[in-house]
């Protein structure tokens, strides 16, 4: 069977969103850490990480931590850039604080200056936070959907990224199906997957890829829409995640859905949905 999960709030404490994560039916889940929407947040206490790391302990459960939203990598602002390295370095250790193997980030925007710039500012930045936070947290670089401005929207501009990073043991991929998909590459057909995973194990390596963002997609394949949809019910459709579901790359890896809550379809309607595909 599949390891799949939703992301869950951590409305209230970090360890309500281990009993979130179980009500749903999750094998894994993808949390934030804190706010993700400010930069200020409060320190971890003893019995923050106690308390999460006990109710991981019980249930068994795979967490996965993701960056917050205001954080920009390849910014050229001086200000927010600063605050972003902070915000990278703080976050890694917190997840090491909690226990949590993973931490996806977003590569950014460059925002006009070219993508070039950018890049470079994002290896500035991952290189600073890694040796600022000496521990074994993975950090999970997350394709993009090829929205203006974006950095890694290609398994080029990621191989980029990573080869110019001096600790290549602490870098792995989250692998963003929507965002695959909006870039150009394709998903909805076994034979698609296949040249898609080729092409990215010649760039990457697909041993690099630690973890899934398991998403449908509201766009068509190369509209650079970043917008998530139900599995199934979007522009990859059923074909799609049937093929990915029994792809040897995909099988084992831990698969998060970061799909909307509607009146289609829930988080528990979607792990479901995954389930039934991948038998």
């Amino acid at each position: 069977m599949v390891r799949v999960g939703v992301h869950v709030s951590i409305a209230g404490s970090l360890e309500s969103a281990v009993d979130r994560a179980t009500a749903k039916g999750c094998d894994v889940f993808q949390m934030f850490s804190r706010n993700p929407r400010g930069w200020a947040f409060r320190p971890l206490s003893a019995g923050d990480t106690g308390g999460f790391a006990a109710k991981i302990t019980a249930t068994g459960l795979l967490p996965v931590d993701h960056m917050p939203y205001l954080p920009n990598l390849a910014s050229p602002r001086e200000e927010i850039y600063k605050q972003s390295v902070s915000a990278l370095t703080a976050e890694l250790g917190r997840c090491k604080d909690l226990g949590i193997p993973y931490c996806v980030t977003h590569l950014g925007h460059h925002l006009g200056d070219g993508i070039a710039a950018g890049r470079k500012r994002v290896i500035a930045a991952i290189n600073t936070a890694l040796f600022a936070s000496d521990n074994d947290v993975m950090l999970l670089l997350e394709n993009t959907a090829g929205e203006k401005n974006s950095v890694g929207s290609t398994f080029e501009h990621i191989r980029s990224i990573i080869d110019g990073l001096s600790d290549k043991s602490r870098i792995g991929m989250c692998f963003d199906t929507c965002h695959a998909f909006a870039a150009g590459y394709e998903l909805r057909t076994a034979e698609g997957i296949q040249d898609t995973m080729q092409q990215l194990n010649e760039v990457i390596g697909v041993e690099r890829i630690q973890c899934v963002h398991l998403n449908d997609s509201k766009g068509e394949r190369g509209s650079g829409l970043d917008r998530h949809e139900h599995i199934g019910i979007g522009y990859i459709g059923d074909e799609g995640f049937l093929s990915l579901l029994h792809n040897p790359v995909f099988r084992d890896l831990p698969l998060i859905c970061e799909t909307p809550v509607d009146i289609r379809q829930n988080d528990e309607g979607n792990i479901r949905k995954v389930r039934a595909l991948a038998r």
